[in-house]
């Protein structure tokens, strides 16, 4: 007989449960930041820092989470974010994960490196879904690209600029990540012991880079898709290149990767709808800010021009509430939904979106905000320490109590 499932509470019981199940090699592929890890580690501890302002005495009774993003309506404000390899977390990944998605009422968002192909996935779904690009040397392969993300009817485009070169990831190094796994003794053995996952592989067509293999001239396997890859990333990349993708790209255009001001600035003068403020999850530049402590001060710079999204770091519920606070119009989620799939599969998914959902709705709830668009900063103490090593977000000095609104008027912008 098959043990029962554990019971999953929070985020955290997810990736305990995808750490046993998920190969090592691809776990640590997703659970883990470049060089020292230390931005990886801040953008979550710098999250936590952030305290609230309970309330009483007020009524909370009828609480909404719903919102819009990008012109969609949703649930709450959450997004699935892009992420590579995602279908060697459970096979079919980006199936199941988009399948859970929509049926949730939140956004997916498909990656360039994706295993399951553009085609897949739109094959898979009813409703558009969110395409990420990443800009190769071979212009030809991206603007085939964007034209196969308009025949499957994405609904925006989003853009990744912070990987013109990629971080050092020293897990990834030791492990000799690839795709399929390398057949060294350590792999094989740590195979053996996650035979759930290997049955789910076997089991699908589907275990390459669909939006690859087989679309460019003279890549026809993994061998050959390494070479191709290592040479394509563009150092070169510029605004000059988003402005020819916002031409050929009529949709929402997102730009991801945004952790300055004035970059966040020269995005919207240069055709973004909106844009992302992330470190990427901690991946790339090593020693950089956390999100969460540059997010004040770039929606405070484009806020009202864009919209703005935040990534890195969400674990929680309360994380979506503490972002949202600080101007972002909504945030996506990467490594949690990750977690999700390893664990349970689509039913993984499904259940992170739940967990996040409740614990945003509850935390509303005890800082007295009754819909999501009316929490601003004001529900947040200005005593909470200071984030990103002095830099992190200062917070207004508290209302008397007999000024503060049971919601804040300002809609996030």
């Amino acid at each position: 007989m098959r043990p029962p499932e554990p019971l999953i509470t929070c985020i955290e019981d997810l990736r305990l449960l995808a750490q046993r199940r998920v190969p090592r090699m691809f776990y640590d592929y997703v659970d883990c930041g470049s060089w020292t890890e230390g931005t990886y580690r801040a953008n979550s501890a710098d999250l936590a820092a952030i305290r609230f302002r309970q309330r009483i005495g007020l009524s909370i009774a009828g609480r909404s989470t719903a919102t819009s993003m990008l012109g969609e309506t949703v649930t709450m404000p959450v997004a699935l974010a892009p992420t590579g390899l995602t279908g060697m977390q459970h096979a079919d990944g980006e199936i199941l994960a988009a399948r859970a998605a929509e049926k949730f009422g939140v956004p997916f968002t498909l990656s360039t490196v994706s295993i399951c192909s553009i085609e897949d996935v739109a094959a898979a779904t009813r409703k558009p879904f969110w395409f990420q690009l990443y800009v190769m040397r071979d212009r030809d392969f991206v603007s085939r690209l964007i034209d196969r993300a308009k025949a499957a009817r994405c609904s925006a485009l989003v853009l990744t600029l912070d990987l013109q070169i990629q971080g050092q990831r020293h897990k990834d190094l030791k492990n000799g990540l690839s795709t399929p796994p390398k057949p060294t003794l350590r792999n094989l053995m740590n195979l053996a012991t996650k035979p759930r996952w290997c049955l789910g592989m076997l089991n699908t067509r589907r275990r390459s880079f669909g939006n690859i293999v087989g679309h460019v001239s003279g890549v026809s396997d993994v061998g050959s898709l390494a070479a191709w890859v290592s040479q394509q990333f563009d150092q070169t990349l510029s605004w000059e290149d988003v402005r020819w993708i916002r031409k050929k790209w009529d949709g929402k255009l997102i730009v991801k990767g945004v952790l300055d001001p004035g970059d966040a600035i020269l995005a919207v003068e240069n055709g973004a709808d909106a844009i992302v403020v992330s470190n990427h999850g901690g991946r790339q530049l090593d020693g950089a800010p956390s999100s969460i402590a540059m997010l004040p001060s770039i929606a405070d710079a484009v806020g009202q021009r864009t919209e703005v999204l935040f990534d890195s770091g969400i674990r929680s519920g309360q994380d979506i509430l503490k972002a949202v606070a600080l101007g972002a119009d909504g945030v996506l989620v990467g490594r949690a939904f990750l977690y999700g799939l390893g664990a349970l599969g689509e039913a993984g998914v499904t259940r992170c979106l739940e967990i996040l959902h409740r614990e945003l709705d509850l935390t509303m709830g005890l800082c007295g905000v009754t819909s999501i668009v009316a929490a601003d900063r004001t529900i947040l103490l200005d005593d909470a320490p200071a984030v990103g090593a002095g830099h992190g977000p200062r917070f207004p000095a508290a209302m008397p109590p007999d000024r503060r609104p049971a919601t804040a008027a300002v809609p996030a912008a």
